[in-house]
């Protein structure tokens, strides 16, 4: 079995607290036909360098139907950055047109196999995956952006494409797992394609 979700599985279902103090799980968007979640962060520069080119994502499909909904499962062990407190302050000042959803436990990165911050994930109406990967091919930089394959996956799957590319590798920071070296990953965890 691969450590990442592959296309055609099922969401899992989780129950995250949110910066906006309620608690969400999978139900919770039921009514969305199309559900992104993404494993994002406060501090990794990937993330802090595609968080615009994310917010126009979002205000360009949102009103299509699309949720999204990012979740941090860094260990605020390994960076106090990424801790809910700090989640609460950086939603705050950057007012995110998305939840922001704190795995506290890991449970849920591991449940969906996250590797990177950003790492995406679209899900049909069934909540069935039909996409995984990067948002875009210069995270760090997208003033050298080439491709955006979040809105190319979400623009082919909403008119009812088969999507062309439905995996590519994330790029960016690794997932801070509690108790590890800032840089590990587990061993089953490799690249996607």
């Amino acid at each position: 079995m691969a450590f990442t979700l592959e296309p055609g599985e099922k969401a899992p279902d989780f129950s995250l607290c949110a910066t906006d103090g309620d608690t969400y799980s999978l139900a919770d968007f039921a009514d969305a036909g199309v559900l992104v979640l993404f494993f994002t962060c406060n501090h990794c520069p990937y993330v802090i360098g595609s968080d615009e080119v994310t917010r126009q994502t979002v205000l360009k499909f949102a009103p299509q139907g699309v949720s999204f909904v990012g979740i941090n499962s860094n260990s605020p062990n390994t960076y106090e950055e990424d801790s809910y407190e700090n989640m609460m302050l950086r939603m705050k000042e950057q007012k995110f047109p998305w939840l922001y959803l704190h795995d506290a436990t890991q449970d849920v990165a591991r449940a969906y196999g996250a590797l990177r911050t950003p790492h995406f994930f679209i899900f049909d109406k069934d909540r069935k995956l039909v996409y995984t990967g990067r948002g875009v091919d210069y995270p760090r930089d997208t003033s050298q952006m080439i491709v955006n394959d979040l809105e190319v996956a979400l623009e082919e799957h909403l008119a009812g494409r088969k999507i062309t590319t439905p995996v590519t590798n994330p790029i960016g920071c690794n997932v801070k797992w509690d108790g590890k070296d800032a840089h590990w990953m587990p061993a089953e965890a490799c690249d996607l394609i």
